[in-house]
């Protein structure tokens, strides 16, 4: 089972701002609350560790994550591997009069029981952890 979730955010801020957030891995990384730690590698790269509260999954999972496409500065689409799971991202944004509109996507695979459910479960929250950061970021509230 495949779980794909689709969010878009209206933001009173500048184009510019939203790209200097999402497109830093390490400031997408930040912003969801299961990932532990995790390590900027350069070239689009860093490494995730996950910790997932299902049974199947009793220590952090290392997650290989990539940026495929960068089109700065309106979109960013990242891959992420892992032995559980699958996860593929994608930001894209679009000027607005007055601000700018981020329309973000993504989609699990998961490759062990309890994966797919926790996902389908959570993405709402994880979604307002990232617009919650991305607000904070330039110094504005939902």
């Amino acid at each position: 089972m495949t779980v794909r979730v689709s969010r878009t955010f209206e933001f009173d801020a500048p184009p510019e701002d939203v790209w200097a957030f999402i497109s830093d891995a390490e400031q997408r990384a930040g912003a969801i609350s299961v990932v532990d730690t995790f390590e900027v590698h350069g070239d689009g790269r860093a490494t995730w560790h996950v910790a997932l509260p299902i049974p199947m999954i009793r220590s952090t999972i290392s997650v290989e994550t990539e940026e495929v496409e960068r089109e700065p500065p309106t979109r960013v689409k990242f891959v992420g591997k892992s032995r559980a799971f699958r996860v593929t991202g994608e930001h894209t944004i679009t000027e607005t009069d007055g601000g700018c509109r981020l329309a973000n996507e993504f989609v699990v695979d998961g490759r062990l029981p309890g994966v797919e459910s926790f996902f389908e479960r959570n993405f709402d929250e994880e979604l307002d952890n990232l617009e919650n950061a991305l607000r904070a970021s330039f110094g504005t509230t939902a």
